[in-house]
């Protein structure tokens, strides 16, 4: 019954299978119970920061908690689309915690015993906690890559040292024998399986995840660097990471081991190739002149640091994903390595309030960042200011707006919750989750969006549109129309407002009929008269 679960028990200990299955099974009932809950507390908002008390506190088994997430998640058909939304968001957030853990824990070792691979790849578990990642899987493949080296090695040179299942650290001293590695590394890397820089695609997050890095055969100087490195050592090469700026490099010494003479080394360029440059020649690479204190090699650490900003500045350039969560993601790693950053901490507190998510956590940053820098007082005093305003609006809440069909002030709204339908002045096709009668927007956003130039303006009904592209638009009535092939939106937030997609059209759950209470009727007569050639 639970497959995936194998991998927890051995073959030689003794377990009782039925103590085992009574606790999978109340598990499962706890996971439900939670996930269902969501939806009624959370609907309305961003599940908060203590929305998931209740699962830190699990009284079973967290992999068993989670395998019963995974059986949600891959509930086959187009139903359950709720519960699937509230699964992924806990799963995301138990891996997180658990990766978060591991991490600190990376950081805890002495640096020698700090992979640089590893730490890889838990930057890309943690921006990825629902991908099938893990150390094990990504070192077999380097491995797999560090075998084909040897082939080509043995070629050259069949009584090379590091051909010895277990090179070490063998050549330190032989220049000559750790030439012919790195030549026969080029040779893999970069003719037999085409590895290259993403030249083309340069500011894809992609190109920072390792296990994408391997799949994919391109990347960024820092994550090819990482590769390049880790396989030199296993093949007995010491190469040693370079913080060089813009663009991430290795070096390999040619003089005294430990040299504090930057024209001891040389410069090796995985991006380029495993390119080999002289100093003047990194310079050439970047355009300008730099101090020496850029040829020094970094911690493990720093390496962590420059990937993690790489992804920090990646997640501030990004336009479509509305929530930020590459942004969110890398703050919470860059926090994990450094705490107390009074810069990056006021990102994140600027970054939830921007949101208007977790109110009561961006109080504690700020009370923080107040305490670490008390020069900083204006800006906290204002976000504190309006924090509390918020919170205060929350409380005054009285329940959800119900819009009845019936109410004469709704008469002009033609369109209804769950149809699928096209712009028609952009082409795309959407789902609607939410209408007003007229334009509910202020004036600065009805200026920028020129909405005064439509022939009926601002006032006529504007629909809260969920876009396949993953944004969320506010459409007007006569700039949208019946999608004449419907299909499915693959929308990260669709599962918040529709349980069931039919076929045709999607069907609001719970909360949404709440709000919308006459809608479902009208949709599905809306899809009887349109569709009536027999799709559903």
């Amino acid at each position: 019954r639970w497959p995936s679960l194998l991998k927890y028990y051995s073959h030689t200990e003794s377990v009782s299978w039925l103590e085992e299955y009574k606790a999978r099974h109340n598990a499962g009932l706890e996971a439900q119970r939670i996930v269902a809950s969501f939806s009624k507390r959370f609907f309305s908002e961003h599940v908060p920061c203590d929305g998931f008390s209740d699962i830190e506190t699990l009284g079973c088994p967290s992999h068993f908690f989670e395998d019963e997430l995974m059986c949600i998640l891959n509930m086959e058909g187009r139903k359950g689309l709720t519960w699937k939304y509230y699964a992924k968001k806990i799963l995301y957030f138990l891996r997180q915690q658990n990766i978060l853990k591991n991490l600190k824990e990376y950081l805890q070792r002495p640096t020698d015993r700090q992979s640089f691979l590893e730490g890889a790849v838990l930057i890309d578990q943690y921006c990825n906690p629902l991908s099938d990642i893990c150390l094990k899987g990504v070192q077999a493949q380097v491995d797999d890559i560090t075998d084909k080296v040897r082939k080509v090695l043995r070629t050259k040179n069949p009584r090379h040292p590091s051909l010895a299942s277990k090179a070490g650290e063998v050549l330190v001293s032989e220049v000559e024998l750790q030439r012919q590695v790195l030549d026969a590394m080029n040779c893999v890397l970069y003719e037999q399986l085409k590895y290259k820089g993403n030249e083309l695609d340069y500011y894809n997050s992609l190109n920072s995840y390792i296990h994408q890095v391997l799949i994919r055969r391109t990347g960024i100087p820092i994550s090819l660097s990482v590769l390049y490195l880790t396989i030199a050592r296993q093949l007995g090469v010491r190469l040693e990471p370079v913080n060089f700026p813009s663009h991430f490099l290795l070096r390999w010494c040619q003089g005294k081991e430990g040299s504090t003479d930057i024209f001891d080394y040389t410069y090796i360029d995985a991006f380029g190739k495993g390119k080999q440059l002289t100093v003047k020649e990194c310079e050439y690479l970047i355009g300008h002149h730099v101090t020496e204190e850029f040829y020094g090699v970094v911690t493990s650490k720093e390496v962590l640091q420059r990937m993690v900003g790489n992804l920090l500045n990646l997640g501030k350039r990004e336009s479509t994903d509305q929530s930020y969560q590459l942004l969110r993601d890398s703050l919470d790693l860059y926090l994990a390595m450094y705490p107390d950053n009074v810069q990056h901490l006021m990102l994140q507190a600027r970054l939830y309030f921007h949101l208007g998510i977790w109110p009561e956590k961006v109080l504690d940053i700020l009370q923080h960042i107040q305490a670490l820098d008390p020069s900083q007082h204006g800006a906290v005093g204002y976000l504190v200011q309006h924090t509390l305003e918020h919170i205060e609006r929350r409380k005054e809440e009285v329940g959800p707006e119900v819009k009845h069909r019936s109410d004469e002030k709704h008469k002009e709204v033609c369109f209804s919750i769950g149809l699928i339908m096209k712009h028609k002045r952009y082409g795309y096709n959407c789902v609607i989750y939410g209408w007003d009668p007229a334009c509910m927007m202020g004036h600065e956003w009805i200026r920028n969006m020129n909405v005064h130039s439509l022939p009926h303006g601002p006032h006529q009904p504007f629909y809260n549109v969920l876009v396949e592209d993953g944004s969320c638009r506010y459409a007007a009535q006569e700039n949208l129309e019946y999608n004449s092939e419907p299909r499915e939106i693959p929308h990260p937030d669709i599962g918040r407002y529709f349980s069931e997609f039919t076929g045709i059209h999607y069907l609001a759950n719970t909360e949404l009929e709440i709000r919308y209470p006459e809608d479902l009727e009208l949709t599905r007569a809306t899809v009887q008269k349109i569709y009536s050639s027999g799709k559903e």
